[in-house]
């Protein structure tokens, strides 16, 4: 298991799945792959930003350096735990699908992800999306609480 993948959304959740993830690779030597989704606009957002393209890209370059800062510190915190080989990759979609995606795509042999973040439900014990990977997907699932 030398190929390690965490999932962050910035939340709490998320920066403990990143310290998990980071020891781990360190402690086998291996590598850490750092994924960033952005998740879907609603229908009605997404009609304003269709009406007017200057918003569209305004908001699209706000997006995208969130998702930047949410990486960067990430990376930071992985670096600071001993991990010299870091991948930072961002994508836009459906948090789920868009991780086991990369998890395939990526060959990765373990996934850590938080047991919730920064979605509507996050007071539920088990996130959708962590439910969602720990089910589907074709490598050991570490959940972090």
């Amino acid at each position: 298991m030398r190929h390690i993948m965490v999932a962050t959304d910035g939340s709490e959740s998320a920066d403990r799945a990143v310290d998990v993830a980071a020891e781990l690779t360190a402690a086998v030597g291996g590598d850490l792959n750092i994924l960033h989704v952005s998740g879907d606009l609603s229908g009605k957002a997404l009609d304003e930003l269709k009406r007017s393209p200057s918003m569209e890209k305004l908001v699209g370059d706000a997006i995208d350096a969130h998702s930047q800062g949410i990486l960067m510190r990430a990376h930071d915190r992985a670096r600071d735990k001993g991990v010299r080989q870091i991948h930072t990759q961002q994508s836009w979609g459906d948090a789920a699908e868009k991780i086991l995606d990369t998890v395939q795509s990526e060959k990765v042999d373990a996934l850590v992800v938080g047991r919730r973040g920064r979605g509507r439900l996050a007071g539920l014990l088990l996130g959708s999306v962590s439910q969602k990977v720990a089910s589907l997907a074709p490598c050991a699932v570490i959940i972090v609480p």
